[in-house]
């Protein structure tokens, strides 16, 4: 490299910086809820699922992983401000889900189709949409 040549700052990873901006918390929670349950499709039936259905294959340990998981994304809702009734809610989702996903089988077809996740992500863009509507993103 010559001396003239400045070296441009490192770029965050996944643009994860742990910042309390509405921007910064949007961004981490969508990419989580995709993380758990989006990450890949299902060949044949084209179903996306994420790492919430993986870890939930794996009995107790898995479900519980999961639950963390989707514990973070109520967490990052509280640093929002949001609601003590919105919170209530959201854990609510977290707990249905992991409560249904420590039966076997039935727990397994239950993260398949009920994704707390996805409800909470939902939650929370009401939220940001109304008292943060800076922070919305277009999609098109």
């Amino acid at each position: 490299m010559r001396m003239d040549q400045t070296v441009p700052p490192p770029i965050p990873p996944l643009g994860l910086s742990m910042s309390r901006d509405p921007q910064a918390i949007r961004r981490r929670v969508e990419t989580l809820e995709r993380l758990l349950e989006r990450s890949f499709t299902v060949p044949g039936i084209n179903r996306p699922v994420g790492l919430d259905f993986v870890l939930g294959l794996v009995p107790v340990v898995g479900d519980l992983a999961a639950a963390a998981l989707g514990s973070w994304i109520v967490w990052e809702a509280r640093n929002l401000g949001m609601s003590k009734f919105q919170l209530a809610r959201m854990m609510g989702n977290v707990g249905f889900d992991a409560a249904i996903g420590l039966v076997p089988f039935v727990g397994d077809a239950a993260d398949f189709f009920f994704r707390s996740n996805t409800r909470n992500l939902r939650i929370i863009r009401r939220h940001l949409d109304k008292h943060h509507p800076g922070t919305a993103t277009i999609v098109g």
